[in-house]
This record gives C-alpha cells, structure tokens and sequence, in this order.
C-alpha cells in the first residue's frame, strides 16, 4: 500500500509504436509537479419540450476527448532520453564512448512525427490505493529548461495527448540512482561555432523550446479521438541570460545584433577517464533582443537579455546528453 500523498505518486513512460496505443511503461521517471489530464468536449441537447425545466442528462453527449498539461522535474543525469527525444524529433541510440561506461545521446531538432510516448501517472487515494491514468499519444509541444544561483536545472515539458485511459495495469515503479545537475556545474560560453569561450558574470539562465503542432485534428470516423498532431510553424527556441554588468560583450552583441554561438553547458562527475556526465544546449546561431542595461538604483548594475535561436545554415540546433544509460 502506497502512502496516501504525492508521496506516493509515480509517472511511467514509454515511446509508442503506433500513436496513441497503449504501451506499458518501461522507464519511471523522478517528477515535482505535474498537471497532464484528461479533457473532454461535450454537447447538451437544447430541445425544447412541453414543462421540462432543465435539460435531460441523457441528452448530453461527448464530443471529443484528449489531455494536455505540464511535467516539472529537475533534469537528472540518467532517464531523460525518452522525452529529449520526443521534444527534439530525431531517433537517437546512445553512443558508446572508446568501450567505456559511458554513452552520448546527440538530439538534433528535427520534426517529431512518429514520435509519441505513452505516459502513466499513478496518483494515490487517501487510502493508499493508487490509481492508474494512462495518456496515449502523448507528444512533447514545448519545453523550457532553466537555472539560477543555488538552484538546480529544471525542465518543464508541456504535453498534448490524444485520450486519457484507465484500464491498464498500474506498472510497478523502479529508480535507477540518479543524481541532478545544479548551479555549481554550469558554464555558459559564446563565440565562433567551435571556438566559443566561457562568459562571466551569468547568475540565471533559461532556453526554451517550442514546437507549433496542429493538435486539433478530430475527424469523422474517429470516436472522438484526435489524429496524430502535425508541425504547422517553424520552430522557436528563445531564452534569457540575467547577468551583473561585468563587460560590455553582449551589450555589443546586442547592438550590433550579430549572430553567436551559444553553449550552455551542465558538466557532472566523470563516468569514465575523460567522459564526464554532461549536458549541453547548442545553439549556433543566437541573436540578443533586449536593451542595453539601465542603471535602477544603488544596487550592482544587472544586465537581463533575451535571445532568440536561429538556424546558421549549416550547424543544426541540437542537445547532447552523456550519461550511462545505454538505452533511451
């Protein structure tokens, strides 16, 4: 019997062969908060009969049904294959470093069709009893990772799904030992793609990602069910960098509105001699939108940018993911 909180709570997931068919979880993920449900659309009968006051219950019908919501979790250092995948689009098969423990997972942008997880979320009664809801054809539209001084990184996956199910077995939970990536390992650097070098003064940091998808695609035929979701827009990587005022670099960026090579970068504790766990944000071609710094008072002159991620032509957008895991 499971304690009756979110203590007890668990999230399962699995990469769907066909969208939407139920796959059992086969990777349990570590998670602080979550908000994926189920959301119907239904239609009540407006027939006006002789004294009936209030409309028939048996007259209301639904019309359509999916799930969307976030995942909030912090961005640990083995378990996060799956849904890089399925933000970033390409099919991905970590990558074995000169025969040691350690293997890199390189996530290029690319569009995600064919990409979609089944996700199960066990959520505890008071009791103890723990109930099972499993969204299919779950799909990864947008995905923000952030840090700050002191903090940790975090990651918030926002998920669009095709239905919400409550029929399959509740999978039993297993965690690997896993650790976080924090503060004290990031490194942010700009530059020449290749040759960027390490920026100081950086107290916060955040990239996001986001994929426009049609998610509305409910046809006849289809028991009220959605088609797979289709890319309609290009994609948007944008982000911050809030930093004191120590040079004037991307003050100049800014004006010049130059294009950089952007490098955010978490490096853990080595897996193997010379292969350290490690993340890192490739951008190869940023351009700053804000203003110059403004002096607000007494207090150390801070220097907030926000940037937007571009395609350089030639180097692709990607993330890169060192871990032991052998599989996503």
């Amino acid at each position: 019997m499971a304690i009756g909180s979110g203590l007890g709570a668990q999230l399962g997931i699995a990469p769907e062969v066909t969208y939407g068919t139920y796959v059992a979880p086969t990777k349990f993920v570590e998670f602080t908060k979550e908000s994926v449900v189920l959301k119907k659309t239904t239609a009540q009968s407006a027939g006006i009969a002789a004294g009936r006051l209030v409309p028939l219950a048996s007259r209301r019908v639904v019309t359509q049904r999916e799930a969307a919501g976030s995942i909030e979790m912090e961005f640990t250092n083995k378990a996060m294959g799956l849904l890089l995948q399925s933000l970033m689009g390409t099919s991905v098969t970590p990558v074995q470093q000169a025969a040691t423990a350690a293997y890199l997972q390189t996530h290029i942008l690319a569009d995600t069709a064919g990409k979609s997880l089944t996700i199960q979320k066990g959520v505890p009664l008071t009791t103890g009893v723990v109930t099972r809801k499993n969204l299919l054809g779950c799909k990864v539209i947008s995905a923000e990772f952030s840090c700050e001084v002191g903090g940790m990184l975090v990651v918030s996956f926002e998920i669009d799904a095709k239905n919400c199910e409550e029929t399959s077995v509740l999978a039993a939970a297993s965690y690997p030992a896993m650790s976080v990536f924090h503060f004290g390992q990031m490194g942010v650097k700009l530059g020449a793609v290749g040759s960027e070098t390490a920026r100081d003064g950086i107290r916060k940091m955040s990239v996001k990602f986001e994929r426009p998808s049609a998610t509305d695609r409910f046809y006849a035929n289809s028991s009220a069910l959605k088609a797979e979701p289709i890319t309609n827009g290009q994609i948007k990587i944008s982000g911050s960098i809030e930093r004191d005022y120590v040079s004037t670099d991307l003050d100049d960026l800014h004006t010049s509105d130059a294009a950089s090579s952007l490098v955010w970068e978490f490096i853990g504790p080595e897996i193997a001699p010379t292969y350290n766990e490690r993340v890192s944000f490739i951008l190869p071609a940023v351009k700053f939108d804000d203003a110059p710094p403004a002096v607000e008072g007494f207090d150390v002159v801070k220097n907030g940018l926000s940037f937007t991620g571009l395609f350089d032509g030639t180097n692709a957008n990607k993330i890169e993911y060192m871990s032991a895991d052998i599989t996503l």
